[in-house]
């Protein structure tokens, strides 16, 4: 094989100060009080006042614009080890920095991106993106929300639910149809902030898992958006929601590798201290099988996600290679945790130990940014053309 076509799986010393960073402020400031939250579903406001003085809520911002200047294969490394602590707060660093940061970042005007970015890159502010509707959830072109166009603003109405930051965020990144003859290309994309009079957050969720992770709906009643506030062009909302997505799934894929590692690191102590029948249960042979299963399933899905990591850095497609992780990723995720709890037996099923917090928070990454049966059609639709 020639020396350019080696294969390198070997972190930077870059990455791994990076790593080390996040992995030391999840397991001293957000491991010592992740159930307290989870159990008060409060938005853990001072740890993300301190992830955004450390710069971990502007990773894939460039720094003129305050943000930490990063690639995709440091914001997997990032999520994953802040995952290993708390699932939910990790859910709010990835849709933070993936979703409204991003996009406003990525398509918005240079007015835009200096009215909102550095605030949002300090973590000064929250940012949420709102894309699902009572009526558009896997089927995003059944966006309901409208904005009408009125001299120099447009007029928003209507409503988004299952909001991360619905009631914390100040800003958003909203999705609404501009011409409902085109379909899909009728709707675009609008920043806005909750200034703007008619702007407010409704239904909080009391969700099974990712309980501090801030979810609620958004309303719009009659709210005037300046035409400036239009994220690119008519109609681009949707292409644009598709382009974030496939970005998106790969901090979903690293969530759900640092959840299951989680998982595994929790089985492993408590096999090693549990004694049954005068024996470690770690030396039992199904113990240790389950456990080599669970070990197999995370690196071939960690493999999976800085793979597609490193193809965005690359400037390669990702829509594929980003379904793959996100969609492998989160369903080896849910296997690691229901077997974590098996391990654990009764006590599984107790707050006593982290593994049934784990547990809960888990299903959802089969959900959130695309369900497994869309990735499935997402590969599918890539393969058949």
């Amino acid at each position: 094989m020639s020396e350019s076509a080696t294969l390198d799986f070997t972190l930077s010393d870059e990455l791994i100060a990076i790593q080390d960073l996040a992995r030391s402020f999840a397991d001293n400031e957000i491991r010592p009080v992740a159930l307290q939250f989870d159990e008060s579903q409060e938005f853990p406001s001072e740890i993300f006042a301190k992830l955004g003085e450390l710069g971990l809520l502007g990773i894939l911002i460039p720094t003129e614009y305050g943000g930490s200047g990063l690639g995709y294969q440091e914001y997997a490394v990032i999520v994953e080890e802040i995952a290993r602590a708390c699932p939910s707060i990790a859910l709010g660093v990835a849709a933070h920095n993936g979703l409204c940061t991003n996009h406003i970042f990525r398509f918005g005007s240079e007015e835009i991106r200096q009215k909102y970015i550095p605030t949002l890159a300090a973590g000064k502010t929250m940012g949420a993106w709102g894309l699902t509707e009572p009526s558009a959830g896997s089927d995003a072109g059944g966006t309901r929300t409208t904005a009408v166009l009125d001299g120099d603003h447009y007029i928003l109405n209507g409503s988004k639910n299952f909001i991360t930051h619905g009631n914390v965020g100040d800003i958003a990144l909203i999705m609404a149809v501009t011409d409902q003859s085109k379909g899909k290309k009728g709707i675009s994309a609008f920043a806005i902030d909750k200034s703007m009079p008619g702007f407010y957050a409704s239904k909080k969720e009391n969700k099974l898992g990712m309980r501090c992770s801030d979810t609620a709906s958004l309303t719009f009643d009659n709210v005037r958006v300046p035409k400036s506030h239009l994220i690119g062009k008519p109609g681009e909302g949707f292409l644009q929601a598709l382009q974030i997505l496939d970005g998106g799934r790969i901090s979903i894929a690293a969530l759900s590798v640092g959840t299951a590692q989680a998982a595994l690191d929790a089985s492993l102590k408590y096999a090693n201290d549990r004694v049954q029948f005068n024996k470690r249960i770690l030396e039992f042979q199904g113990i240790q099988f389950k456990l080599a299963k669970m070990s197999m399933e995370i690196e071939a899905a960690r493999l999976m996600t800085y793979k597609a990591a490193w193809m965005k850095d690359q400037g390669q497609p990702i829509t594929v290679a980003a379904a793959q992780a996100k969609l492998y990723a989160s369903e080896i995720a849910v296997r690691a945790c229901e077997e974590s709890v098996q391990i654990h037996g009764g006590y599984g099923y107790s707050k006593e130990y982290p593994v049934e917090k784990l547990y809960r928070d888990v299903k959802l990454l089969t959900i959130g940014e695309g369900t497994s049966e869309v990735q499935k059609m997402v590969i599918a639709r890539n393969l058949v053309g």
